[in-house]
């Protein structure tokens, strides 16, 4: 039974001099507009006349009376917060001020049900007079479709074939003996039994019954040239020769033996040479000796071969994936984003609301995902953490920061923990029994950005700064304290990049015995509990400083999506220094909740930090500029211009990735084309593929081989590029995919020493793992040498180009200015001298083209007259 009202609520509803009554089972209330913004229920905002009903969390009420005390909007209804059995309450906005005031409490979960699921109208009974009868079938009449089903039906014209089988006697009741098969001599522990054409006879088809189509027959043609006006043209193809005479003069004539005299005796070298040996052939692999350490020089024998595929239609289904990772410590544990592909978005009615989810696959179980992150929204990029890998940060599609914490379900990605069935996401009709161990594990996001403070574009790319350094406010590199990842950077189309610390600005004061007892309680997690790791970033969370992107010659300013920087490394003195300085206090370094923003004055300088990053823009463009921000003529915080910018893909780009062996090689792909640069050299990159028939949607560095790179094209395809072995072109080309679907990213994983996986996403939501062999892998003794010394002539190369291209444009400058010097002032001609000399070239050219003709014999020479 729902405890009584309470006697305030009349008083409050008649403070207005309205004298309207209202259900037992309800509370009008006036909220303020702290409060509204406070519980995120702003009026004609958050919540409208279309969408009045706002769940509002009960513990959230308790702590807000705590608070305020008094001055709490909520106090009137204190006690029935406390007496209210469920974990949320429904606030209805009252526009049109129904009960006198503009919002009202429901006081009870029954008047909750049926203000949320009004009943539908009721049924009418149906009387058995009014069932009506099911009609009996009409007789069949005959109108001739019956000869076409006799003559279609299959009828026996032979007579059946009798076969006998029997059996030695010998063999009769002798024991069968089985033994045992290991199951590594053919995958998935099965062996099978291929069919093959028995050359005892054969069976020739008579008769086959198949169905034709009328299409019409296809003709392609091509030229060199392009038919602009169609004109009758006609080919002969009677050869023209020389006549007896002309021959005869031909073979007779000195120059012809002088010519031959010449020549014969070094035909005859080469022929005498041939017979000897074959000047031809490869003598290196006439040798047999080809090195099986991987060297460079080896021919790809062995290409990428499928070793896993993941999909699952219940998430995947119109969707496609945006971002992939690995797990960094897990094995075979594999993380995918997915998003609406533009039509879907496009075509999608307003009432559907489909869950935003990050799938986690697992080799162990192929069959179905073993964890789900559950997003505020599509997320475009997204990476784990390098200090502690169960916490992951990523991007949405509405420029909001999103982090996880991961840690109460390790034990179930390693495989510990037995995995159920799958459970459907739906947000709304959301499931919060806990006890369901069986089902696939939902986990909610710990912490948003605020939507005012975040990126008004989708962001498209995020990371996590390199533990070694951190950044202030205007973007100066400084000592990391504990040595934790503890900021991100993202970028977005909106043409600001931002950084993100998850520290709390202010140390909270919690006691020793509540850390302890928060730590206990985040190791017990359920399956839908959020833990408090970044619980005051919630909804408050802000960047630390933006980055502006304006262009250099002109107005306006770059759209980011792809960036890539340099990750900083102590040197090995300060690394020892800092070691035996932290070496006591590492044990006590505290989570992530309890950490907190120190103060610039206190951090040292890292003079050392490379702040300069290569970004890839939505135009194709690459840009290099600085991150540190500098200040103005009145003391203002802004960017700096960039410092390069380059137009070479054309289109958007899609990867920027330094080399793992390398800190200055970076590679970039977007368009038809993938480029190579070098850090410090400000010309171009040093290396710049070809266009080629796809579009390059993907790429990546082999973690392992310093020269090897792989490429994801809209085909579907994945190339392999070597720049040891070929330069102009793939060494190996895969196609995996049985329709040509495009590759959207690729991520490499060294599994151990003799097992490598690329992963490759698709846009239809598939997620195959493809084994790198081992010439794929495996380097040669000296290919980081050889490849750094490639780079350099790559490098000298551009600079000489450039030299030369340089030196002809001065060159070509000056012999126009001096052809002008000495030219003297000649007088304008009129318009019949000029015609006049026009008609002497062109009877020049008949007369030059009447001997050329006579002298090679296509046109007889005519009597002198």
């Amino acid at each position: 039974m729902p405890p009584k009202r309470l006697t305030s609520a009349g008083s409050s509803a008649g403070s207005k001099g309205k004298d309207k009554s209202h259900p037992d089972d309800i509370f009008p209330m006036v909220l303020t507009s702290a409060t509204q913004e406070l519980f995120g229920c702003l009026a004609d905002e958050d919540v409208t006349a279309e969408s009045p009903y706002k769940l509002l969390k009960k513990d959230d009420i308790i702590q807000d009376i705590k608070t305020r005390a008094a001055v709490s909007d909520f106090s009137p209804v204190k006690q029935f917060v406390l007496d209210y059995p469920e974990d949320e309450m429904l606030l209805v906005f009252d526009r049109d001020f129904t009960y006198d005031q503009s919002f009202y409490l429901v006081l009870t979960p029954e008047a909750k049900d049926r203000i949320l699921s009004p009943p539908g109208p009721e049924t009418p009974e149906v009387f058995e007079k009014e069932v009506s009868k099911t009609p009996e079938p009409k007789q069949w009449i005959p109108l001739g479709s019956e000869q076409e089903i006799d003559k279609e039906s299959i009828k026996e014209t032979r007579k059946k074939l009798w076969y006998k089988f029997s059996r030695v006697r010998r063999k009769f009741g002798v024991p069968v003996c089985f033994s045992d098969r290991n199951t590594a001599d053919a995958k998935d522990g099965y062996l099978a039994c291929a069919s093959y054409q028995d050359s005892r006879f054969s069976i020739k088809q008579m008769q086959r019954d198949c169905g034709m189509q009328a299409v019409p027959r296809l003709q392609s043609s091509s030229a060199q040239t392009q038919w602009k006006i169609q004109r009758n043209s006609f080919t002969q193809y009677v050869p023209r020769e020389l006549s007896d005479e002309e021959k005869e003069n031909i073979l007779q004539s000195e120059s012809l033996k002088n010519f031959c005299s010449s020549v014969t005796p070094r035909v005859m070298q080469a022929l005498q040479q041939e017979e000897i040996m074959n000047v031809f052939s490869d003598d290196y692999k006439a040798l047999g000796t080809v090195a099986d350490d991987g060297d460079w020089s080896e021919k790809v024998s062995e290409g990428l071969m499928l070793y896993q595929a993941f999909t699952d239609q219940n998430y995947t289904k119109d969707k496609k994936i945006s971002s992939i990772n690995w797990h960094p410590t897990i094995y075979g544990v594999v993380a995918v984003a997915l998003t609406e592909k533009k039509e879907e978005r496009v075509n999608k009615s307003t009432f559907a609301v489909r869950s935003s989810l990050i799938l986690f696959y697992s080799f162990s179980s192929p069959s179905n995902p073993q964890l789900l992150l559950e997003c505020p929204d599509d997320i475009f990029a997204f990476e784990f953490c390098p200090s502690d890998p169960n916490i992951i940060v990523g991007g949405c599609i509405n420029g909001q920061v999103v982090l996880w914490d991961i840690s109460a379900h390790v034990t179930r990605l390693q495989g510990t923990q037995p995995s159920g069935k799958k459970v459907s996401v739906n947000t709304d009709t959301f499931d919060l029994d806990e006890n369901k161990e069986n089902e696939t594990p939902v986990v909610r996001y710990c912490a948003v950005s605020a939507i005012e403070s975040s990126h008004k574009a989708p962001i498209t790319d995020v990371q996590w700064l390199p533990p070694t350094f951190e950044v202030t406010r205007s973007g100066l590199p400084v000592e990391n304290k504990y040595k934790i990842s503890v900021q991100v950077i993202t970028c977005s189309p909106d043409c600001t990049l931002m950084f993100w610390d998850v520290r709390a600005q202010k140390l909270s004061s919690q006691s020793a015995s509540d850390r302890k007892q928060n730590v206990d309680q985040k190791m017990h997690l359920t399956a839908y509990s959020v833990p408090d790791t970044f619980k005051h970033l919630e909804r408050t969370w802000k960047p630390l400083f933006r980055v502006s992107l304006p262009k250099i010659d002109t107005a306006g300013e770059y759209a980011p999506l792809k960036f890539s920087l340099e990750h900083y490394t102590c040197n090995s003195n300060n690394t020892a220094a800092d070691s035996n300085e932290n070496t006591d206090s590492s044990e006590v370094i505290p989570a992530y909740s309890q950490l907190r923003v120190p103060s610039a004055k206190t951090l040292t300088t890292l003079e050392d930090v490379n702040t300069k990053l290569y970004i890839g823009t939505e135009d194709g463009e690459i840009v290099y500029t600085d991150w540190k921000l500098g200040k103005d003529d009145f003391g203002r915080l802004h960017s700096a211009k960039p410092l390069h910018c380059f137009s070479i893909h054309h289109w958007l780009v899609n990867t920027v990735q330094r080399s793992p062996f390398f800190r200055d090689i970076i590679l970039t792909t977007g368009g038809w084309n993938f480029a190579i640069w070098k850090e410090g050299v400000m010309d171009g990159p040093i290396i710049l593929s070809p266009s080629s028939e796809q579009v390059c949607t993907a790429g990546c560095w082999s973690p392992s081989r310093p020269a090897v790179f792989f490429i994801g094209k809209e085909d579907g395809s994945i190339e392999v590029w070597n720049l040891l072995e070929k330069t102009s072109e793939p060494t190996h080309i895969s196609a995996h995919h049985v329709a040509n679907v495009k590759v959207t990213c690729i991520k490499p994983w060294i599994a151990s020493s003799k097992q490598h996986f690329l992963a490759v996403a698709d846009d239809l939501g598939m997620v195959r793992v493809l084994e790198i062999p081992k010439a794929l892998y495996v380097p040669s003794k000296s290919e980081s040498l050889s490849v750094r010394k490639y780079f350099e002539l790559e490098e000298h190369r551009l600079k000489d180009f450039l030299r030369r291209e340089e030196q002809w444009a001065t060159q070509k400058r000056e012999a126009e200015e001096l052809k002008k010097t000495m030219e003297p002032d000649k007088p304008a001609k009129s318009v019949e001298d000029i015609k006049e000399l026009n008609m002497k070239e062109y009877s020049d050219h008949l007369t030059l083209e009447e001997s050329i003709l006579k002298s090679i014999g296509l046109r007889p020479a005519t009597a002198d007259t």
